[in-house]
């Protein structure tokens, strides 16, 4: 509440005190704008004329210095002329009442408000999700070609500013196709799923692994030399392969093969879709001369 009116600010607080609202009131409005940047509030009701700074001044100053921020803008005014009305509500209310104010429409008007917010955040955590499904390989739960290419495209431009090393993997699981044949789509999920465990427990948090499609995924390593990618490649390929699957009754060994791509640190960058192009050929030849292992693109 935000009034340089003692009387003001304490009808506020007679009509509010019954409700389940925590209140903090403010005389001026850089008062206002403080204590708003550090508690946040729901609701804002705020007088339209004030020793400093008025209504429409203020208003502006939360939209524009919290954009992010969902809040609810009641503006408390004695004017009457709908030119001033319009302008606080272009300034960033969302509404107003006339002053002397009645007591039982004042909690309703914040009771609406509070309802608008609430939809407010439910409609902004629906699109958080949509956003995740969109960007998520719903089998395994990696992230999918878009998040992978979007996610290693913004990390190649840090490489090129900052110096530090990049590095692509293409990876496919060997004779897949086998598995789906033999034992059924739902063994090649477990499959698909055990491995992605595998790749999730091998990935750093400067790292992204994630599906592409089918059997192939790809996995983005930073900051890290050759040799130590090497390693970490080695150790998932030995994980897939020792990793238990029976079918039907039957034991069944999975392996995969992975082609590696990208640079040292401080050394010539080459664009994210020359490098899965590089990556991509390394793997082939992997698949090439035998499967169930790595190579290294231009070795």
């Amino acid at each position: 509440m935000v009034d340089d009116s003692a009387v003001a600010r304490r009808l506020v607080a007679q009509t509010l005190e019954r409700q389940p609202y925590d209140l903090i009131f403010a005389r001026t409005g850089q008062q206002a704008l403080d204590l708003f940047e550090h508690h946040r509030p729901q609701v804002v009701i705020m007088d339209f004329e004030l020793p400093d700074l008025n209504g429409i001044e203020i208003c502006r100053r939360m939209r524009s210095a919290f954009p992010s921020t969902l809040v609810y803008i009641l503006m408390l005014t004695a004017k009457t002329d709908k030119d001033s009305l319009v302008e606080g509500l272009q300034a960033g209310a969302d509404d107003y009442l006339s002053k002397p104010f009645h007591h039982g429409e004042l909690v309703a008007r914040i009771g609406a408000g509070i309802r608008v917010l609430e939809l407010h955040h439910q409609l902004h955590a629906e699109n958080k999700t949509l956003e995740k499904l969109a960007l998520t390989d719903p089998l395994t739960g990696l992230p999918n070609r878009r998040a992978v290419e979007d996610w290693a495209t913004r990390e190649l431009s840090g490489a090129t500013r900052h110096g530090f090393s990049f590095w692509v993997v293409a990876v496919d699981l060997d004779r897949f196709k086998k598995v789906n044949d033999t034992f059924g789509h739902e063994a090649g999920d477990e499959v698909l799923k055990k491995f992605a465990k595998i790749l999730k427990t091998y990935s750093r948090r400067s790292d992204i692994c994630g599906r592409l499609g089918g059997e192939e995924f790809l996995i983005v390593i930073t900051h890290a030399t050759a040799k130590d990618v090497e390693r970490v490649v080695e150790r998932v390929r030995t994980e897939i392969e020792t990793a238990p699957f029976t079918f039907k009754g039957c034991s069944l060994r999975v392996t995969a093969s992975f082609g590696i791509s990208g640079f040292e640190a401080n050394r010539p960058q080459p664009d994210f879709s020359t490098l899965l192009a590089q990556a991509d050929g390394a793997l082939y030849s992997a698949k090439r001369l035998g499967r169930n292992r790595l190579e290294f693109s231009g070795r």
